[in-house]
């Protein structure tokens, strides 16, 4: 089944003061860790939604397997880059089966992460399966074409987790450990340099 990935990163890191996704760890961006992870499996097409900073972005980012786009409505909120990315998607690839969306800041996600909401979905028959941590379910999580529909149809800041507490009998998870690390501050980014 053709499975797309979208990466978000658009935003401005108002918490952090500046373009996070560039912030460098174990000798690769953020942005550069996520995007090569998910080169590592089948899935394609691979979108980058960039809003904020993307000359910046774009200038260290150029993977010729990666379509990156720039959402100029970044600072309508996450659901603005998902409408962004799926629409681009869909333009790219007609018969597409299921969308993976995934952000920018979570440093520990693998392609393994990747490639396990896929098979989950197979075994599962389900049509949404998320990623489980921290006691709660979240990014990266694979949706099937089903909720294409509802995804363009999204507004504001909270993403797609509107679907997901909306369609719990229609999701099953995957367990990533480390999803709940992300960088939203400079706190976050040193404590992650700290505890290599």
């Amino acid at each position: 089944m053709e499975t797309g990935i979208i990466i978000l990163a658009a935003g401005n890191s108002s918490r952090f003061g500046s373009p996070k996704q560039l912030l460098n760890y174990e000798g690769k961006t953020l942005l550069e860790r996520v995007s090569l992870e998910a080169l590592k499996t089948k899935h394609r097409p691979i979108i980058v939604v960039l809003g904020a900073y993307f000359k910046e972005i774009e200038l260290k980012h150029n993977h010729s397997d990666i379509t990156y786009i720039v959402n100029e409505s970044w600072e309508n909120g996450m659901s603005s880059s998902i409408v962004k990315g799926l629409s681009a998607m869909l333009n790219l690839q007609k018969d597409l089966e299921n969308v993976t969306i995934a952000v920018s800041d979570q440093v520990f996600i693998t392609a393994e992460i990747f490639e396990s909401l896929m098979q989950k979905q197979i075994s599962s028959k389900k049509c949404i399966i998320s990623s489980a941590y921290a006691k709660t379910t979240g990014t990266p999580t694979l949706f099937n074409k089903k909720y294409f529909e509802r995804l363009l149809s999204l507004s504001g800041a909270n993403g797609a987790k509107k679907i997901l507490a909306e369609n719990m009998g229609d999701m099953a998870t995957i367990s990533f450990d480390k999803g709940y690390v992300d960088i939203d501050t400079i706190d976050d980014y040193n404590n992650l340099i700290n505890n290599k």
